[in-house]
């Protein structure tokens, strides 16, 4: 993170900064046999924290035993009864107290009612341990010490997604805490293919971070290089996935978002299906979806929980929407300026009379315009929730009526923006939506300077840019550049159920694929999202995902079993 420094802020003498860092290298790694000094080495290096809780235990009427656990992040039942009590109630007749090393192993065997413990000998380790939430048990005269899994804490709770709603469908969303939003996943897919690898990033927050993929169906070479690229991240924080997005994403000057992120888990688990790779950050809600294609924020999960044609519907108006939002107002500014020909009469002479008195142009006018909705979007949001929406609608109503009366804009260019405005709410990604507003704004300059001439060049620039995007290898305009026909299928349209189905079954029977030589239980498990990389052959999974298509023979497998 970047770091910052307060102007009355008196710099350390350099004297003292050489001491502190040679203290540091010359400080033991591993722990030391006296307990005494071991905790007050918890104290030293904590500051004496006041939420730092020391517990003394006698175990066979000494006291050479100590917990070790934070107050808030650590579960005070789970310390309670299953570490102190169980410690307690220890056999003192079972405890040699004179072998230190055999009290410790004593103790994990028959002293810990815990699912989770384990010996630990490096002091970075252990301290990282208890400042995450676990219990460290320190005994005198060992040189180890036990750690029990008692992380707790207040999340919040699973709730209803905010920013991907849905009609029908699943109503659940990820959280705050990685291990429930594994849980989540891991609730929809019960295979053993699905994998998981976590690591810590933050030389400062230490924060996890975990990879998910389904082990035959993920590229290897995509995985190996998305480690590579989290291994590589040298930063103090990581407070949010947006940190990991920036630094693994593909080094390209581009608007378009590489890499797709989502808060639902039933649309994560259908990329994991996919041949897709997931990265969970721990304390944020928006998981990453790895490689990502242009179609997929289009894309949304109820188009899965709705009819075939109602879906195709959906999709289409999605994708006439971004049109709208990047050349609607460029389009009425060319017209209006450039091209009166191209205008049908009758209209053009109501935009004429529009026009009569108003002292911009139409260039200044939309410019101005999206201007002002821009900041009454921002407010809006930023506003508090009760009033947010309240302020955002009426300053928008208010406003634009306000400013056709003065005679400043015309009510043409009022309903240009507004269109506009609401056809990037219809986006279902975000993201891709702050994109759009931006690429609208390049667009409003060229047809204002060179009309429809200048508008043309713009979109074959934009067309040959997203061309040229990759993610993780993956050509961001697949699967229509380059064009994979087999891939169609769910890529802009949504086909039936049954005819993905059929394409995976005959697929399947004509025995290529990597899904070939597995049982038919596994293959009931990922019939769908296996076949999709038959159907593609070498090359990787793309928008035209297959993942649902494993609906209908997984529901067969199971009522068959």
């Amino acid at each position: 993170m970047i770091g910052y420094r307060s102007r009355n802020r008196r710099k350390a003498p350099k004297k003292d900064s050489e001491e502190l860092e040679l203290s540091s290298k010359t400080r033991p790694s591993v722990i030391s046999g006296n307990m005494e000094e071991q905790l007050a080495r918890i104290r030293t290096e904590s500051g004496d924290s006041p939420d730092i809780v020391i517990r003394r235990l006698k175990l066979g009427g000494k006291d050479n035993c100590a917990i070790v656990y934070l107050n808030g992040l650590s579960d005070p039942q789970m310390v309670n009864h299953f570490v102190m009590e169980s410690l307690l109630h220890v056999n003192p007749d079972l405890l040699n107290k004179e072998d230190p090393e055999a009290m410790l192993k004593r103790i994990m065997e028959d002293g810990l009612a815990m699912g989770e413990s384990r010996a630990m000998t490096e002091w970075n380790d252990i301290m990282l341990a208890i400042l995450s939430g676990d219990t460290a048990i320190l005994i005198e005269g060992s040189e180890k010490a036990i750690v029990a899994g008692t992380q707790g804490g207040e999340w919040r709770s699973v709730t209803e997604p905010t920013s991907q709603l849905v009609v029908r469908g699943p109503k659940d969303s990820f959280v705050e805490s990685i291990a429930t939003n594994i849980s989540l996943i891991r609730r929809r897919m019960k295979s053993p293919d699905l994998w998981l690898e976590t690591m810590k990033i933050g030389s400062v927050t230490h924060t996890h971070v975990a990879i998910m993929y389904v082990k035959g169906k993920a590229d290897p070479e995509i995985v190996k290089e998305i480690k590579e690229r989290i291994h590589g991240i040298k930063i103090e924080g990581i407070l949010e996935s947006a940190y990991i997005e920036e630094f693994i994403q593909d080094k390209t000057v581009t608007p378009f978002p590489t890499i797709y992120n989502t808060e639902r888990p039933d649309d994560a688990a259908g990329k994991l299906l996919e041949g897709r790779i997931i990265v969970l950050v721990d304390g944020t809600p928006f998981v990453l979806v790895l490689p990502t294609v242009f179609v997929h924020f289009f894309q949304s999960p109820e188009d899965y929980a709705q009819r075939f044609d109602i879906a195709i519907v959906m999709r289409i108006v999605r994708y006439l929407c971004f049109i709208i939002l990047i050349l609607g107002p460029s389009v009425y500014i060319a017209l209006t300026t450039f091209h009166y020909e191209m205008v049908p009469t009758l209209l053009l002479i109501s935009l004429v009379a529009q026009r009569e008195g108003v002292p911009f142009p139409a260039f200044v006018e939309a410019m101005l315009m999206e201007i002002v909705f821009e900041i009454l979007r921002e407010a809006g949001v930023r506003m508090p929730r009760a009033i947010g929406q309240t302020v955002s609608v009426a300053g928008a109503l208010i406003l634009g009526q306000a400013v056709v009366e003065a005679g400043l804009i015309t009510p043409a260019m009022v309903i240009v923006v507004a269109l506009t405005g609401i056809a990037s709410f219809a986006i279902p990604a975000y993201n891709l939506s702050i994109a759009g507003r931006l690429i609208r704004f390049g667009f409003m300059v060229l047809s204002g300077m060179f009309g429809f001439y200048g508008l043309t060049l713009g979109l074959i620039v934009l067309v040959a840019h997203m061309n040229s995007l990759r993610s993780f290898g993956e050509p961001y305009l697949a699967p229509i550049s380059p064009f994979r026909y087999k891939s169609q299928k769910d890529a802009v349209l949504r086909m039936p159920f049954k005819t993905l189905q059929s394409a995976t079954l005959t697929a399947s029977a004509s025995g290529s694929g990597k899904q070939g030589n597995r049982s038919s239980t596994q293959q009931g498990i990922g019939a769908g999202s296996g076949t999709a990389e038959q159907n593609n052959g070498s090359e990787r999974g793309d928008g035209g995902s297959n993942q649902h298509a494993v609906a209908p023979s997984a529901e067969g497998n199971r009522n068959s079993g």
